[in-house]
């Protein structure tokens, strides 16, 4: 997998944005890899939930490691790993915790500034792209910002407050932007007109499909943890069915066979 980094940077520069339908775990992973998806991205809070954790911060890194050496293990694409906050406020232990994913093949990695002062994010940038020079090695690293997601400005400064993040992580050496929440048409040509990072959307109500989007100027497109509570959704209402009636019949609607899913590992 030596020359993922390279194949997912040049993923980014295509004008149909880079649909990421992000996994939660290696099944996930491996699944959505045989329905022909260029690259495998996690899902945070779905990755989270998986493992028996609240979404927000709360995963040990070291968990977050094995689940992508688990990935890296079965698939043959590129994989980028959202690293939240880097589960530290310490540069020098989030570079760590980066390295260690880097060891394990992660082509790419998301991480957040939330509500933390911007400027600690470029010091954990900046940590992580000097760490990586020192090894010698690469990775593609997306910054991202909840500032439409969770409202963290007033409208009016939402525009001018993204421009302003995404030039200085840009500086400190992120190779994308991630704007989740996102949606108007306006918002987002302005945030492309400004900014050199490709800009990377999430799948939202109301936000445009990504033909649409790729001529706005987006280059990425995730589906967040919407398909890992989907499916969770699905599971509910089965679980409750079942534990209701006892029937069968209604748990093999839709579902994979057992040969389908053993086939997707029958070559690792």
């Amino acid at each position: 997998m030596s020359n993922t980094v390279a194949e997912f940077r040049q993923l980014h520069h295509n004008t149909t944005p880079l649909q990421l339908p992000n996994a939660w775990d290696a099944a996930s992973a491996r699944l959505f890899e045989s329905l022909d998806a260029a690259a495998i991205a996690t899902t945070s809070a779905g990755l989270a939930w998986s493992l028996g954790y609240a979404d927000g911060r709360t995963l040990p890194a070291e968990e977050v490691v094995a689940a992508a050496a688990r990935m890296t293990r079965i698939l043959n694409i590129p994989l980028s790993v959202d690293l939240e906050n880097g589960y530290s406020d310490d540069p020098k232990v989030v570079a760590d915790n980066v390295m260690r994913l880097v060891a394990v093949g992660v082509a790419g990695i998301n991480i957040e500034d939330g509500s933390d002062e911007p400027a600690l994010l470029v010091y954990k940038i900046e940590a992580i792209r000097n760490a990586i020079s020192k090894a010698g090695a690469d990775l593609f690293i997306n910054a991202r910002s909840d500032l439409f997601l969770a409202d963290l400005l007033s409208p009016s400064e939402l525009v001018d407050e993204s421009i302003a993040r995404g030039k200085l992580y840009a500086s400190a050496g992120a190779d994308g932007w991630f704007l989740p929440g996102i949606k108007l048409a306006d918002d987002i040509a302005a945030v492309v007109d400004n900014i050199a990072l490709p800009l990377n959307t999430m799948a939202w109500p109301g936000l445009a499909d990504a033909a649409t989007l790729g001529k706005l100027g987006v280059r990425r497109l995730s589906a967040g943890a919407a398909i890992s509570q989907a499916i969770w959704g699905q599971a509910k209402q089965l679980a409750q069915d079942f534990l209701k009636t006892g029937r069968s019949d209604p748990l093999s609607t839709g579902a994979m066979s057992y040969a389908q899913m053993q086939d997707l590992f029958s070559t690792h």
